[in-house]
């Protein structure tokens, strides 16, 4: 697995390269930046076999529900005994592999866990290149994902905290992924895209890239290179009346693995228990021309 400099040494060695003559042109943003640079990442390297994703990174929703989308899950936080939780069975940790594990498991009588891990009141961000290099679970039922949410949420309640759904897959369709955005006046399909591998390869079948660009009324959604850009959505995708959300703050990560709901159906006799997303790292990069203090990590 490819491993970068950690995002503060990456911003020195930014800093540093300045300081030594390597003189900026002419910025559109005082203070921006001329080439591409990692300012955020979780690679989970872990040592132990299970350890805690580390708590400055990330916190947990919790409990069932449905979730708004009649999802059958009960999601976990780390070290939770509340039932059906069990600490002993982990449905997230950071393993000695170097990866970030997220698990549905079954506990008979139609009852699941999962976990969905956020980055809420930690870590947030406006604008740059934001990537995840995951491999998905598969089966009937499951639905894994990887999105953010505004940073407002808790005072613009969703859609008009706008959504980037950076990857979404139904299990039973493992040659599609998808991408979307949504806010006020374009909820549910509205805006969404659909991309999938030479041949119809299976997106479960090894690790991929999934990732935005996303700059001032522009978002660019690509997988696995961010030259391989499959959708571009600006204000002008939009249908009459809607609001285009994604210029006022900074968003904040979810990653999750649900069960069920709406959109993938039910798991069946086939859909093999328990199933895990396994997640590489998480990256951000600001974006030439951009300052670095802009779109650099910060708490609510």
């Amino acid at each position: 697995m490819p491993r970068l400099l950690p995002s503060a040494l990456a911003f020195l060695v930014c800093l540093a390269l300045t300081a030594c003559g390597h003189t900026p042109h002419a910025a559109s943003t005082p203070g921006a930046i001329t080439r591409e640079t990692l300012i955020w990442s979780d690679e989970f390297n872990g040592t132990a076999l299970q350890s805690q994703p580390n708590p400055a990174n990330w916190t947990y929703d919790t409990g069932a529900g449905g979730w708004g989308n009649k999802e059958l899950e009960t999601y976990c936080a780390w070290n939770s005994s509340t039932a059906p939780c069990d600490p002993s069975q982990p449905n997230a940790y950071v393993g000695n592999d170097g990866y970030l594990h997220i698990i549905a498991r079954s506990l008979g009588n139609g009852a699941y866990t999962s976990a969905r891990l956020k980055s809420e009141g930690l870590q947030s961000f406006h604008y740059g290149r934001i990537e995840a290099r995951l491999k998905i679970p598969q089966g009937q039922g499951m639905w894994p994902a990887f999105w953010m949410l505004g940073a407002n949420e808790a005072t613009v309640p969703w859609p008009a905290c706008g959504e980037f759904d950076i990857m979404e897959n139904i299990g039973n369709d493992l040659a599609i992924i998808y991408g979307s955005i949504h806010g006020t006046g374009f909820t549910g399909d509205r805006i969404s895209n659909r991309y999938s591998l030479p041949d119809h390869a299976s997106f479960a079948a090894g690790f991929h890239t999934y990732g935005i660009i996303w700059s001032p009324k522009k978002v660019q959604f690509y997988v696995d290179s961010p030259s391989n850009v499959y959708a571009t959505e600006t204000p002008a995708s939009l249908p009459p009346g809607a609001v285009w959300p994604f210029d006022s703050g900074k968003s904040f990560f979810i990653l999750n693995v649900a069960v069920g709901g709406d959109w993938p159906g039910a798991p069946n006799a086939a859909t093999q228990f328990p199933q895990q997303m396994l997640v590489d790292y998480v990256r951000v990069y600001a974006l030439p021309g951009q300052s670095v203090s802009a779109v650099a990590p910060a708490r609510q």
